[in-house]
């Protein structure tokens, strides 16, 4: 399966802001967009006037990046935003939120989605009861995402549960007093989602 290998901090020095692809190192003085805040490569220093499709582009390449998907996932999700009713790009929106590995990092399970999906991946992960272990899963209204029963024992998802009472996870997920499962409440709005960017700029690089 592909997926990409290199340093994920050149990704964000790429779009010019943090995408949060590291978890806690974010946070940290060790960060490379504050360390060097621009470009990678020979020429990333250099001012370049963007066109009106390099703008476009960069939207679409930051959201892909943010939720970690690639190119070819990426052009189905818009494929299926697009037949659904109500604005395309806040479906694409509500569709890449509704990826388990996503929701996996929206519950605080994970500092990141590339965990979050490595947790799903080994099988730690279960919707309604049942193992999933595809981070691209997409959760419906009502699912119960929850960890497995003989995964919950692990250091890494006592230590979640114990933090479960100061923990704020967005308003269309219930968090459960366990700590270790969440309800579905709905499609997340445009203003339930913090994803810094413009995606209408995505529809109309997709329109040309």
């Amino acid at each position: 399966m592909a997926r990409y290998t290199e340093s994920v901090c050149r990704l964000c020095r790429r779009e010019g802001m943090k995408l949060y692809l590291k978890g806690d190192r974010c946070y940290t003085e060790r960060c490379s967009v504050d360390r060097r805040p621009y470009a990678p490569g020979e020429h990333g220093q250099g001012r370049k006037k963007m066109s009106e499709y390099a703008v476009q582009l960069r939207e679409k390449q930051k959201l892909r990046r943010i939720y970690g998907v690639l190119e070819r996932q990426f052009e189905r999700y818009f494929e299926m935003a697009s037949r659904k009713r109500g604005v395309t790009g806040e479906a694409l929106l509500q569709i890449l939120e509704s990826r388990l590995d996503n929701v996996v990092y929206r519950m605080g399970l994970a500092t990141s989605r590339a965990e979050a999906r490595q947790m799903v991946r080994h099988g730690h992960m279960a919707v309604n009861g049942d193992k999933v272990s595809i981070p691209s899963y997409l959760v419906q209204p009502g699912d119960v995402v929850s960890v497995r029963e003989g995964s919950r024992e692990l250091t890494r998802f006592k230590l979640a549960a114990e933090a479960a009472p100061g923990r704020s996870v967005p308003a269309w997920l219930s968090l459960n007093p366990d700590g270790m499962s969440a309800t579905i409440l709905g499609l997340p709005t445009r203003e339930q989602i913090d994803v810094p960017v413009q995606e209408h700029m995505i529809v109309e690089l997709y329109s040309r």
